[in-house]
């Protein structure tokens, strides 16, 4: 039996800024249904890669396809119509602080004018309930909500339109290890329930733990490795060993300009 084509598909993607090439022929596959984690260090193009893949940022080179759908040179509709089968947490969970909880959660529903008020605010109700937040944050701001309580804000936007797709983009930065585990357990509860596919970035292996059904490492602008979460702490790549046991000697270069800088201070 030939198997289902992947979710998503990516082949051969290129993207530079000026001189600095992040990505440098990234090649992809994401199967339907499962939870992939891109792990990476700092300013290794993680970020960059999930903007590509939602058309935010315009590739140099290369293929994304989505559910079947081209991503790179697609015109303006098709980009439309590929982001309404997707959810997105952003970093930081990017809310509009000039709307209260429930509008942030309903925020896709009300533009694309699917939804009368009353309807989206109940929508976004029963969305809070299922990232156990209760009805009387609905109405109070970004402003008066916790770090941890923003991004179960944001998890709820990503969900309320039921999507086939899921984004998070470092779901646990900024979060105490308490907090960052009730998001993990959350993220990864919703996909199961959701049976979405998701694609999350991440430098917490933690994180990668509990979410991950697959693990893909992204260095140097290409992906290194890609394997089933068990395997990823005993891959075997030089590279990804170091990684992931957060080892200072290995293949990845030590900030030098860090040494050099606490030598001139002695």
């Amino acid at each position: 039996m030939t198997p289902p084509p992947p979710a998503i598909r990516i082949r051969g993607l290129h993207k530079r800024f000026g001189d600095h090439h992040v990505l440098r022929g990234v090649d992809l596959d994401v199967p339907a249904g499962t939870s992939l984690v891109v792990i990476g260090g700092s300013g290794t193009g993680k970020s960059v890669l999930l903007k590509c893949i939602l058309g935010l940022l315009e590739a140099d080179a290369g293929s994304i396809r989505v559910a079947g759908e081209e991503v790179v040179g697609a015109d303006e509709a098709t980009l439309e119509g590929i982001r309404l089968r997707c959810g997105m947490l952003f970093q930081g969970a990017a809310l509009f602080d000039s709307l209260p909880v429930w509008e942030n959660v309903a925020f896709g529903l009300l533009a694309r004018g699917r939804l009368r008020r009353r309807e989206a605010r109940a929508l976004a109700v029963r969305t809070l309930a299922r990232v156990g937040l209760g009805p009387e944050v609905a109405d109070l701001r970004p402003a008066e909500l916790s770090g941890g309580m923003k991004k179960r804000v944001g998890l709820a936007r990503a969900i309320a339109t039921s999507p086939e797709i899921l984004f998070f983009d470092e779901p646990t930065t900024g979060l105490d290890p308490v907090m960052a585990n009730v998001i993990n357990d959350l993220v990864r509860r919703t996909v199961r329930d959701l049976g979405a596919t998701a694609v999350s970035i991440t430098h917490d292996m933690e994180s990668v733990r509990r979410i991950a059904d697959r693990v893909a490492m992204l260095h140097e602008g290409r992906i290194i490795w890609e394997g089933p979460v068990e395997r990823v702490w005993a891959s075997g790549h030089p590279v990804v060993d170091q990684f992931v046991h957060g080892r200072t000697e290995g293949p990845i270069a030590v900030l030098e300009a860090a040494d050099a800088a606490a030598e001139a201070a002695e």
